[in-house]
């Protein structure tokens, strides 16, 4: 029996099992740092299947790992789950109309749930075909918490939970089929706090002075900071605190989050002293005080060359997901769903993509079908950001990225809630636990292709992986 055919024998078993755990996650539909239940979820199949269990390592206590050790225990490689949901993105799953199960409560937005469940379902894959096969290695699975947040990885990396890990694979729910070629950016966050004088801002309004009006006055000023930084640059705020809701008080304290984004990681901390440095011109102007805490960061995310080309070969042979006329209707009503503007720039998109010829038969049959090439070697950066870059400066890693929603689909929506728990996402996260299964026991192989992505880690990290973060900084539970 070939290696593919034996890891779908295997999944085809435990099928019920792995979309039973996503549905529940989906359900729980819990917030960063509060994913009680769906950790000790993963971690209770893990547990009953002989997996070895480390809970609330990093100090974070929804993060833990889970090891089972086959002969020798080398090579030593694993997957990375994630679990949190989004704020006010509730969703009945399934529906492509906005039906939210509880109004303004939370909903897998990102679809995270899927993301969890298949890395859950390669690593009982890989720890079932080691023992058929009476192989040697160690099969990890990183419980990760919080990437919605403040992130875990680059918190789970400074505690050197992935030390001594030769290679690493993830994936993340997508609209596309392919080994992730492009990098994400970099980036840091924080919280800045202004203090000032409150007083009656009608009979005495010159004795106050308004934490408001610097909060105010730093947007002011990063507005004007936008100019004069790189294009790839990013720079976002919101008010968590701001001073109270009685007109006539001025206000004696503010809070303004603010996260900066940028290819690398000197780049970031170049925008984010700019950024602090408009903050104290605001409270110099108001005459306040200004403080800051720094909340999170992130690494920007390279994809290891030498691996994906073993990852590459394992998404051919698996292939798409295979898609029947339901799904396509089913995605073709959700991709109906966005408003007119939005459609017409997803149709732009498909015209750039596929051609002008194409864009009205992907509009019915919205389904990414096939395995796109890899183009890692040509460097590219997308917008967003991820802490998976932190584990890629610590340990060999690449990111799948599995189609479970409709082409054009835009995340952290309603729409991605209610397809994140439907039969396009079993589908993909099925396809993506063979192809991270099927990878990593190719990887495991040939120990010649783990030296070379290695070699090309500690080349990107200058000889080890430095956190982005100061080390007084600690996971921001319940603060972020």
């Amino acid at each position: 029996m070939s290696e593919l055919k034996a890891i779908e024998a295997i999944l085809k078993k435990r099928k019920n099992l792995i979309l039973g755990v996503s549905e529940k996650i989906w359900n729980y539909a819990e917030l960063s740092y509060e994913e009680y239940q769906s950790a000790k979820l993963l971690s209770s199949v893990l547990e009953k299947e002989n997996f070895t269990i480390d809970r609330g390592v990093a100090d974070i206590p929804t993060a833990f790992t889970a090891r089972f050790t086959s002969g020798k225990g080398t090579p030593v490689f694993g997957f990375l789950g994630e679990y949190d949901a989004l704020d006010g993105l509730s969703q009945e799953a399934g529906n492509p109309k906005q039906a939210p199960i509880e109004k303004g409560q939370s909903g897998h937005g990102c679809g995270h749930n899927a993301l969890g469940s298949a890395s859950l379902g390669a690593a009982l894959a890989v720890k079932d075909y080691l023992v058929k096969n009476n192989l040697d290695g160690t099969v990890l699975f990183f419980g990760c918490p919080g990437e919605e947040g403040a992130g875990s990885k680059q918190f789970m990396a400074r505690a050197g939970v992935f030390d001594d890990v030769d290679f690493v694979y993830t994936w993340h729910p997508s609209t596309t089929n392919e080994v992730q070629s492009h990098r994400s950016v970099a980036i840091m966050g924080a919280n800045f706090h202004f203090k000032g004088i409150s007083s009656h801002a009608g009979s005495a309004p010159h004795l106050g002075r308004s934490a408001l009006d610097a909060a105010e006055l730093m947007s002011v000023g990063s507005n004007y900071l936008r100019e004069h930084m790189i294009n790839q640059a990013r720079i976002h705020y919101a008010y968590s605190d701001v001073g109270g809701s009685a007109p006539n008080v001025v206000q004696d304290r503010s809070t303004v989050k603010y996260e900066v984004r940028a290819p690398k990681m000197t780049q970031v901390y170049d925008l984010f002293d700019r950024v602090v440095n408009v903050a104290k011109g605001a409270a110099l102007m108001t005459e306040t005080e200004m403080d800051y805490e720094i909340t999170m960061a992130f690494s920007d995310y390279i994809p290891n060359n030498a691996l994906a080309e073993v990852a590459y070969e394992a998404l051919n042979e698996v292939g798409a997901p295979e898609w029947s006329e339901e799904d396509y209707q089913l995605a073709s009503q959700y991709l109906s769903s966005y408003n007119e503007a939005t459609l017409n720039q997803i149709k732009e998109k498909i015209a750039e993509e596929y051609g002008e010829e194409k864009v009205e038969a992907v509009l019915k049959r919205p389904l990414d079908s096939m395995v796109r090439p890899y183009t890692g070697h040509i460097v590219q950066y997308e917008s967003g950001s991820t802490d998976v870059g932190d584990v890629s400066y610590t340990v060999p890693t690449i990111n799948f990225l599995i189609a479970t929603a409709c082409i054009g689909n835009i995340g952290h929506t309603w729409q991605m809630t209610g397809q994140a728990c439907s039969p396009i996402a079993h589908k993909g996260l099925m396809t993506a636990a063979k192809v991270m299964a099927l990878a990593a026991i190719k990887t495991m192989q040939r120990p010649e292709t783990i030296q070379k992505a290695k070699k090309s880690v500690l080349q990107q990290n200058g000889g080890s992986y430095q956190c982005p973060l100061p080390d007084d900084v600690k996971p921001p539970i319940g603060t972020y």
